[in-house]
């Protein structure tokens, strides 16, 4: 039976938009008031954006890729725009172009692990260039990358419906479903990649249960997976992390969805710390494990998942209180070796891990 999903309940997560006096600004949900408050903040600060993707204001992969473009954008239509006019029409589209480098190399080092805000700092740097060699003075590259953030907001909707299309093939009628982390429209601009999947499936009435693991340390599940699931309408029960292998022994679960901050070319998939336990668990009790991300998450420049960077994190997460003589070890994710994954579902298909790099190269080319 379909399910009528209330996905009108789940507000955008990050959009460029102009104020009041034409300038741009972002806006952005600051996750770390949810559940209690929703709010949105709103800069034309590029520095702001940087600091709200270390926090932890903004995440997820995809929503990172659309910051870290909107953030050039902004110090373009702002302080870089104000700066080259301020220095004359005699090479100020080169000047706008040297003052973007350290602009864009700051915001791509914000987060290392997750690669799609380095790639939507790339494709934003990437048009300015070939604007301002085409002659175009900054104000108008400044325009034209304001347009570009709009476009890839709505691309990357456009790509989560079709994940939640083709991953929707792979579940089952009834199915009880479960997730790790936060990969949902709040990690996206809207709608979401592992989320996508169950939304989707969801409204075909394939979906009985979502369990969304708590994710320690920050509890990206217990406050983002689970409050997003009750404002959509669909089913959810909240587990500690160490609640998956009995859930899963009890014959509670037929199937893991999972979304991903960096995929190598080998389908070694970096996701939020506590995924590779999960899949493990999953394999061992013969429960399909299915990762979700769009291709601009894959990563065919490293051949397997030994070579993507983690990313390590304040201690105070784990240990709000140092206790003296004691270490805190807080990596922000792990790599699911490709061997425990059963298929990775992208806007383009549903591949096997091995199938990754031959598929995508011919998609592309």
């Amino acid at each position: 039976m379909e399910r009528t999903l209330h996905l009108e309940n789940l507000p955008r997560t990050i959009e460029l938009e102009r104020d009041g006096d034409g300038r741009a600004r972002l806006v952005y949900i600051d996750q770390r008031r949810l559940p209690d408050e929703l709010v949105f903040e709103r800069t034309g600060d590029w520095r702001a954006v940087v600091d709200a993707v270390k926090a932890l204001a903004v995440r997820g992969a995809p929503a990172l890729g659309i910051a870290g473009a909107a953030a050039v954008a902004l110090w373009a239509g702002n302080a870089g725009t104000a700066r080259a006019v301020a220095r004359g029409c005699a090479g100020a589209g080169e000047f706008f172009l040297e003052e973007l480098e350290p602009v864009a190399a700051e915001t791509a080092d914000a987060r290392p692990t997750a690669v799609n805000l380095a790639w939507g700092v790339r494709r934003a740097v990437a048009l300015a260039r070939d604007l301002v060699a085409s002659g175009a003075a900054p104000g108008e590259a400044a325009d034209a990358l304001y347009d570009e953030v709009k476009r890839m907001e709505a691309e990357d909707e456009a790509v989560n419906r079709a994940i939640g299309d083709r991953g929707a093939e792979l579940i089952a009628p009834g199915s009880r479903i479960l997730t790790h982390c936060n990969a949902g429209s709040l990690g996206t601009a809207f709608f979401g990649t592992a989320l996508g999947i169950v939304y989707a499936a969801a409204a075909q009435g394939k979906v009985e249960r979502v369990f969304a693991d708590e994710t320690r340390p920050v509890g990206q599940g217990a406050r983002l997976t689970a409050w997003e699931l009750s404002r959509a309408g669909v089913p959810c029960t909240l587990i500690c992390d160490d609640m998956a292998a009995s859930l899963m022994a009890a014959g509670g679960v037929d199937a893991v969805l999972v979304g991903a901050d960096r995929i190598a070319a080998n389908g070694d998939v970096a996701n939020k710390i506590g995924t590779y336990g999960v899949a493990v668990l999953a394999r061992h009790h013969g429960i399909p494990f299915y990762v979700a991300a769009p291709t601009s998450t894959i990563d065919l420049s490293l051949a397997c998942g030994e070579q993507i960077p983690i990313e390590e994190r304040d201690p105070r997460e784990v240990l709000p209180r140092p206790i003296a003589g004691v270490d805190v070890w807080n990596p922000a994710f792990d790599v699911t070796p490709a061997a425990l994954v059963d298929r990775i579902v992208t806007e383009k298909g549903a591949f096997a891990p091995g199938e990754l790099e031959q598929a995508l190269s011919s998609v592309r080319a």
